[in-house]
């Protein structure tokens, strides 16, 4: 591993592997690959990474640099710029300076401001068979894009998940399994009927995109999880979601700065997007009850987590 990008994990998690599928969604089966190297090669699909960006000068690099330092290259690294007033934009463009042989494009949205029409346009513009769209506070695992081509390995698979570790929490690798244990029981909960791609960690197949972009849910009032409606759609058509244990990617937990009346707000978006697509299975909020069970302790968490990090290191007993 690259060291600037060690540093963002401090190593690389790793899950093991598990068993298992199921006919529409379910865990990610061993390595399907056909044993002949040259006809593997062959029919790995091109992978796009897509970020769309907002003000986010503060992360926009790491971000990159994780999606450069890979062991299998992006097919392109997409950041959709949405009238930011930083930095963002400039950054890009050093980066772009600093490292020619990789394909960073930057594109600007700006026609209107907000997280979906600048999703929609870097992914009408990505040109991969597989769509990655992580955000730009997302440091993916080194290997990120080689599980994703995995993953899609199977043509059965029309979009992917995985789980997510906070890169600024304490007890990085507990956090991870927990959050993959989550996702796991949900998919169980829902009884497979549906599975939810997460927005920091997803990727879909070119042509499933072509399927549902005309139908999915421009949420001009901005009440809806985006990620979640994408799902919907998917499941409307009986395109397969996957979830992949191995495809890991970090992100901030800095959605736990907000107030509690805005988190509050952030997570009842789970029963806005349920109700526009009159989606009324109980066991699917689930995820907001476990929401709001982690606010405050999590909260605290974080809060030592940082004020100990920001301690200078003592030397010589000082």
């Amino acid at each position: 591993m690259f060291p600037e990008a060690a540093t963002l994990f401090g190593g690389a998690c790793v899950l093991p592997d598990r068993e298992g599928s199921n006919a529409r969604f379910g865990l990610m089966s061993a390595d399907q690959s056909s044993g002949d190297p040259l006809n593997d090669a062959a029919e790995l699909p091109r992978v796009s990474v897509v970020i769309p960006a907002y003000n986010e000068e503060s992360v926009i690099r790491q971000c990159l640099i994780a999606a450069i330092y890979q062991s299998v290259p992006a097919h392109e690294i997409i950041v959709v710029d949405n009238l930011s007033t930083d930095r963002t934009a400039a950054i890009v463009r050093q980066m772009q300076l600093e490292y020619p042989e990789s394909p960073i494009l930057l594109l600007t949205q700006d026609r209107e401001q907000g997280l979906i029409p600048t999703r929609n346009f870097g992914l009408d513009h990505a040109t991969g068979d597989v769509l990655g769209r992580i955000d730009a506070d997302s440091v993916v695992e080194p290997d990120w894009v080689e599980q994703v081509q995995r993953a899609f390995q199977d043509h059965s698979v029309q979009a992917a998940t995985g789980p997510v570790v906070y890169y600024d929490m304490p007890m990085r690798r507990f956090g991870l399994k927990a959050d993959d244990k989550m996702r796991q029981l949900m998919l169980k909960l829902a009884k497979h009927q549906y599975h939810f791609l997460f927005g920091s960690n997803m990727a879909l197949r070119s042509t499933a995109w072509n399927t549902i972009r005309a139908e999915t849910c421009r949420d001009e009032k901005d009440e809806m999880h985006e990620d979640i409606d994408l799902s919907l759609h998917l499941a409307e058509h009986d395109l397969k979601v996957q979830y992949c244990p191995q495809m890991v990617s970090g992100m901030s937990a800095r959605r736990l700065e907000d107030s509690p009346r805005d988190y509050r707000y952030y997570v009842t978006r789970f029963d806005r997007t349920y109700k526009a697509h009159n989606v009324k299975k109980m066991a699917l909020k689930a995820p907001m009850v476990v929401f709001f069970s982690v606010y405050f302790p999590a909260k605290l968490l974080r809060a030592i987590h940082t004020v100990n990090t920001a301690q200078p290191v003592r030397r010589g007993g000082q």
